[in-house]
This record gives structure tokens, sequence and C-alpha cells, in this order.
């Protein structure tokens, strides 16, 4: 059996980009965001949570590259 959707099983509607460790758990130690196969998380929900870690990266809430 395939595991669940992270935010699915959480009940989670949106994913908001000021949960940065959160956010963290998605991104790999480079700061690439991890792949859909290797976290199980849905297609809807990977969309919101590119678009979530690139804003929390365009305000400064996340770094674009490891220091």
């Amino acid at each position: 059996m395939p595991n669940q959707c992270f935010f699915c099983s959480q009940n989670i509607k949106n994913v908001d980009y000021k949960e940065v460790d959160m956010l963290k758990r998605f991104v790999s130690s480079q700061m690439k965001i991890i792949d859909p196969k290797h976290t199980s998380v849905c297609a809807k929900h990977q969309r919101k949570l590119a678009e979530a870690i690139k804003r929390a990266r365009f305000m400064g809430l996340l770094a674009f590259v490891r220091k």
C-alpha cells in the first residue's frame, strides 16, 4: 500500500509559506525541493508546496542555496 500524502492525512487544506519548519521537511540539504516520489505528497499538494517554498524563499524565510 503506498504512503498517504502528508497534507491529506493531516487534513491540511492550504500550505502556508510562513510555516518554515514544516516546509524544511520537503527541502533537501542543498535546499532543493524534494521529488514527490520520495516525500509521498499528492500532485495537488505538491503544487501548493512548491509555490509556498518559492514564496518563502522570496520573502527571505528560506534560503535559496545552502551556505
